[in-house]
């Protein structure tokens, strides 16, 4: 009775593992274009002041508007307004509005964590959680398409 060698699971495994990664790239391709087009923000128009800042005080923070899944405006005391292009999707944040933060300085800075809060039952409770990218302060761009 002859016997075939048998080979390693391994080598069975390796062209499916190759076809599922490709699988997985071609998805990543996918999503990341369909990530770049809902990035075009829904933000109304700005022209972009200074260079970005890595904080923002938070004495200075009057209010925020959440504009889509990636962008938040922090509207300072003042009259200066800061636009905050997070770092990734951040799931909910356009449906909610609504987001905390926690952190130790007097500062909101670029390595800070927000976390989406949604209203459900007796209160709110945390959703995505998501990291900030850079203050820019910009002004805000009229259109002149609503005067005519």
């Amino acid at each position: 009775m002859s016997m075939k060698p048998r080979l390693p699971s391994r080598y069975f495994l390796a062209p499916a593992i190759a076809g599922l990664a490709l699988m997985g790239a071609v998805a990543s391709v996918s999503a990341n274009a369909e990530d770049k087009k809902q990035r075009e923000s829904e933000a109304p128009a700005a022209k972009t002041i200074g260079e970005p800042q890595t904080c923002v005080p938070l004495r200075n923070i009057r209010r925020t508007e959440v504009h889509d899944d990636y962008t938040i405006d922090f509207i300072m005391r003042g009259g200066r307004t800061y636009r905050n292009n997070l770092r990734a999707r951040c799931p909910g944040l356009a449906f909610e509005e609504a987001f905390s933060y926690s952190t130790s300085i007097n500062q909101l800075c670029r390595s800070d964590i927000i976390t989406v809060l949604s209203q459900g039952g007796p209160g709110l409770f945390p959703r995505a959680s998501c990291g900030l990218g850079r203050f820019q302060e910009i002004e805000l761009i009229e259109d002149d398409a609503d005067d005519s």
